[in-house]
């Protein structure tokens, strides 16, 4: 079964966000920190409460997507940073949208999916990157005995997968992850080729 917008809008009605910390991913923060142009056009997919994205806004980063199938997590997030532009909020299935971006932050959405779309995210997520453009977050290292979402997964996996499209930069243990996500997670920076 692959989860769709009305299983999604189950699990945040039933409080089933086992994914959202409350807070922006250390992480992903991290990263960020490091970015020098405010200017970048920055996706954020399966957005969530997109808390990555309130982070980045209060930094000056102006030019941040967010997209998400889930209507009223889109609506809680403007009404959270109501100054956030509301044409820059993006109710769409991922693999339907259509745009261009330096950088796709990627926090969650990847394990979401089931595992027979991961080469679709991989070839949706290239599209939708400038030439030089990046894909940067986390992933899980590790499998899980439940049947997701989330889906775990493996190092070697991710580099099968993503070398096909992408020149891999950075895949490496987190040394920041949150406590429960300790030595559960990569960090990675896959750079998309001119």
């Amino acid at each position: 079964m692959i989860p769709d917008k009305n299983f999604w809008k189950d699990r945040y009605k039933k409080k089933l966000t086992g994914w959202d910390v409350g807070y922006a991913s250390p992480p992903i923060v991290n990263y960020c920190n490091q970015l020098s142009n405010n200017d970048i056009k920055i996706l954020i997919p399966g957005c969530g409460n997109a808390y990555e994205a309130e982070y980045l806004f209060k930094k000056g980063f102006k030019n941040i997507y967010i997209l998400d199938i889930v209507e009223e997590v889109l609506r809680s997030f403007k009404e959270r940073i109501p100054e956030f532009p509301s044409e820059n909020l993006i109710c769409e299935d991922f693999f339907k949208y259509n745009n261009s971006f330096d950088l796709i932050l990627e926090q969650t959405f990847f394990c979401a999916l089931p595992i027979e779309l991961r080469k679709d995210y991989v070839l949706k997520s290239s599209s939708l990157l400038n030439p030089k453009g990046k894909l940067a977050g986390v992933l899980f290292s590790s499998e899980f005995k439940q049947n997701g979402p989330p889906f775990g997964g493996s190092k070697k996996e991710y580099e099968l997968i993503f070398s096909k499209h992408y020149t891999i930069k950075t895949l490496e243990n987190c040394y920041n992850s949150i406590d429960p996500r300790m030595g559960n997670e990569l960090f990675f920076i896959f750079e998309k080729p001119l």
